[in-house]
């Protein structure tokens, strides 16, 4: 399956994680024919708890999800690469150095109060819809 929209973060275990899953399942209800997938520059041995627990709240299974490493085939393929807060990780996150990258700069969810996980996916809810909207818009991605 080709990637349109690849996300990454520094673990891939909470805020490329939260706009995989949404942007996938927003696009697949909307009958988009659109597929984002997810990495990171240091991918976490698993998903973080908190951002399970907020994706299920909203519909959306993740559990059997595992980080993974980006790689440049990854990056080759897609599209569109968005990444989460290398704005924020800069030291930690060289994806911010790929040509046209944007950023959504939001912080990371990792032991963080609920409401802020919550919030962190409504925000990210918000971008992807917004994104998806613009895809649908255009002719194609390239």
């Amino acid at each position: 399956m080709t990637t349109d929209v690849l996300f990454v973060c520094v673990h891939n275990a909470g805020r490329s994680q939260m706009a995989k899953e949404i942007f996938n399942t927003i696009a697949k209800q909307r009958r988009l024919p659109y597929y984002a997938d997810s990495a990171g520059t240091q991918p976490a041995t698993s998903v973080h708890a908190n951002v399970a627990i907020v994706l299920r709240e909203v519909g959306i299974e993740i559990l059997d999800t595992k980080p993974q490493f980006i790689t440049n085939e990854m990056v080759e393929e897609a599209q569109k690469i968005v990444t989460m807060g290398c704005q924020v990780d800069a030291d930690q996150c060289p994806a911010i150095f790929i040509k046209g990258v944007e950023d959504w700069g939001l912080p990371d969810p990792k032991d963080r109060p609920m409401d802020e996980v919550r919030s962190i996916r409504d925000t990210i809810t918000e971008k992807v819809t917004e994104l998806l909207s613009s895809l649908a818009s255009k002719p194609s991605l390239s």
